[in-house]
């Protein structure tokens, strides 16, 4: 007896087992359905479901987002990680204001020219949101079809992407495109998991290659390892009267718009940068233990180093890249991951005898 077509599987399965009640599905328009989409990038639904709620509430619809200053959305957003995404979402959405009134193009040629948004996500936009027929191609996704046709190669190679892409196309249904894209992705993040496949239970088991060559978790194939490199720098905790120096970085580039620490190569530097800012010399420094912050492609050990002012701060601060930031009334701005973690530990500065 023939297997019946995977879609015809997958669609059933989503009827009795999908998920229905996730905070984005309870009203799929293109802005919500855009902004879960960008959330879940790199990042667990669990994780995702209380900034998706936060940022719905704050901002209900793309004009309000298009209107907030992007201080206030990096600063929703911190803890999330990944900050390019807060950054292209928020440029996104002027650009859906002014170049298309507030309502999100239905070309998926069109969608794909704001940033942050490539083919896939586009796809997922219009399908949810519209019932558009367009494929998907996210993690979830590819772990599925690399196993379901038992595919070799890391995905990332342009001649494995192209093949999935076209295994994506195909599998497509003719009706209830929106079920389907939501039923694969959901099969990817609850049965075809990663390192643990629930295979005894999965509604396309007959005709899974993967499952069939006795290995199904060696599809897909991983991504080549490499070492990745190790930088280093120092975080200058210049401190007075529960207050903390903060300079924001550049939008682009490494932690783009966020406010940091301003940092100095070594430690030799800490005094004659803390005099250099605040027109005081630092009254006591203390070196604090380095810890390590790991991105995609390097790791960071950061060495904060603690400067208690002398006297208070006698620089004008004219330069609108510096804040003092107040531990106790803490202004709403986005904050980099370590930052964050150390003004949490932030204890008051010793006072000088």
């Amino acid at each position: 007896m023939p297997i019946p077509p995977f879609s015809d599987l997958l669609l059933a399965w989503f009827d009795d087992h999908g998920r229905k009640d996730l905070p984005w599905q309870c009203e799929r328009t293109p802005y919500r359905v855009w902004l879960s989409e960008v959330m879940l990038q790199q990042t667990q639904v669990q994780t995702v479901i209380p900034y998706f709620e936060r940022f719905t509430q704050r901002y209900p619809d793309v004009a309000d987002l298009a209107a907030a200053p992007l201080d206030d959305v990096l600063h929703l957003w911190t803890g999330l990680g990944y900050y390019a995404r807060a950054r292209n979402l928020h440029k996104a959405a002027r650009m859906v204001v002014s170049h298309y009134g507030g309502v999100f193009p239905r070309e998926i040629e069109t969608l794909m020219l704001l940033p942050g948004i490539g083919r896939s996500t586009a796809g997922a936009i219009l399908s949810l949101s519209g019932g558009q027929r367009h494929p998907i191609l996210d993690g979830n996704v590819k772990r599925v079809l690399t196993r379901l046709h038992a595919i070799e190669g890391w995905p990332g190679r342009p001649e494995i992407d192209k093949r999935l892409w076209a295994l994506a196309e195909t599998h497509l249904p003719d009706a209830r495109v929106d079920d389907y894209t939501q039923a694969i992705m959901d099969l990817g993040a609850t049965l075809c998991t990663r390192t643990r496949p629930t295979c005894a239970i999965c509604p396309v088991s007959d005709g899974c290659l993967g499952l069939a060559s006795g290995q199904p978790t060696a599809f897909p194939t991983p991504k080549p390892r490499r070492t990745n490199p190790t930088r280093s720098t120092c975080f200058l905790l210049l401190a007075h009267e529960g207050q903390v120096l903060l300079e924001q970085r550049p939008a682009s580039g490494l932690w783009g718009g966020l406010w940091v620490f301003p940092q100095i190569d070594s430690t030799v530097e800490a005094a004659g940068t803390c005099a250099r800012l605040t027109g005081q010399p630092p009254a006591t420094i203390n070196v604090l233990p380095t810890f390590r912050h790991s991105f995609t492609h390097f790791h960071l050990d950061i060495t904060p180093v603690r400067c208690a002012l002398a006297g208070p701060p006698t620089t004008v601060l004219d330069r609108t890249d510096l804040l003092w930031y107040n531990t106790a009334d803490p202004p709403a701005v986005g904050l980099a991951a370590p930052v964050k973690k150390l003004m949490a530990t932030l204890a008051p500065a010793p006072r000088p005898d």
